[in-house]
């Protein structure tokens, strides 16, 4: 049951923007996802069409709640959002390349106010808001989805850093000169072996290097996904979860490095890859915790989203609207 809010409260709009699809809704200060509906991000090549799109998507939303005097502005989360010049920069994983002005863009076909940051920073702070990390004062939100996104809490603030870009832990160095990196062109990152991608692609190369039996073996290599090795896992193939301990491994790995540096009360994960449950987890939190100095040892909780997932995006991106002055 959604809990009861005024009639006449201020909602707000959030637009989660991703590779491939673009999720949006009205919420209310209290997480109620009032409507909410999706489109494709990859209809248009150009931006302002897509805009235009997007605009005639939310329209009847905005109508359905109320109309645009009770819409108190507009959140937007998107991949290379800074939060600082509301401009999306250099984005891999969406049709238009460059620097855009997506913010002001926005705000002028909307006639709203409008912040934006990355999509895993809105995660941060819906979590914050509305999920697992009420409460918390320090903690990281990593998301393990196609990709691995991260943001950080500290001492109850959301960091930024100078320049709009901090908190990209996905693309830390995880293994010197290890795995390549397609969208980045660099060696090694978290991203690429702790992601869905990086499920898939350990798989590959496991199949490729032993003649383990494994029913992951009558996969077409354009066909492995994350999901067919956890099936196999499910059913007992041993090859299929050793592809999860070693994601946990790398991803313990990088969790220890992550606390030393913040010293969280929790880092909270959220995605597609979360659904592998203990597969997943019972290695990370070993790896994590045998790679923390004592100091930080058995202090920090590693907790799974209770937020639902085709929701948490749009509420992520709302709860910027919260922050506005």
């Amino acid at each position: 049951m959604p809990r009861t809010s005024p009639s006449l409260e201020q909602l707000a709009i959030g637009i989660d923007i991703g590779g491939t699809g673009t999720k949006f809704g009205i919420v209310d200060r209290l997480g109620n996802l009032l409507f909410s509906s999706e489109m494709s991000t990859r209809n248009h090549k150009d931006l302002e069409a897509y805009i235009d799109e997007l605009y005639n998507n939310v329209a009847p939303l905005i109508q359905k709640a109320g109309g645009v005097g009770r819409m108190k502005g507009i959140g937007l989360g998107a991949p290379n959002g800074n939060y600082y010049t509301g401009t999306v920069e250099y984005a891999p994983n969406l049709p238009w390349k460059g620097i855009l002005p997506l913010a002001k863009l926005v705000e002028d076909k909307f006639k709203l106010p409008v912040v934006l940051t990355n999509d895993a920073n809105a995660a941060a702070l819906g979590e914050m808001m509305y999920g697992a990390a009420q409460g918390m004062n320090d903690f990281i939100m990593i998301t393990l989805g196609t990709g691995v996104g991260s943001g950080i809490v500290a001492n109850g603030k959301l960091i930024y850093g100078h320049d709009g870009f901090a908190g990209e832990l996905g693309h830390t160095i995880i293994i010197p000169d290890g795995r390549m990196h397609e969208g980045t062109g660099k060696k090694g990152s978290l991203e690429s072996y702790a992601s869905a991608t990086g499920v898939k692609l350990t798989a590959l190369e496991l199949l490729e290097k032993n003649d383990t039996p494994s029913l992951l073996r009558n996969v077409p290599a354009d066909q492995m996904d994350s999901k067919k090795v956890y099936d196999a896992a499910i059913e007992g193939d041993e090859l299929a979860k050793g592809i999860f301990e070693y994601t946990g491994k790398i991803l313990g790995m990088a969790l220890a490095n992550f606390v030393m540096f913040s010293s969280p009360e929790a880092i909270i994960l959220f995605g597609g890859l979360t659904k592998a449950g203990e597969l997943l987890l019972k290695p990370t939190k070993e790896h994590m915790e045998a790679n923390l100095i004592q100091v930080f040892q058995n202090k920090v909780k590693i907790l799974v989203s209770h937020l639902k997932e085709s929701d948490a995006a749009i509420l992520g991106a709302s709860a910027l609207v919260w922050e506005m002055k």
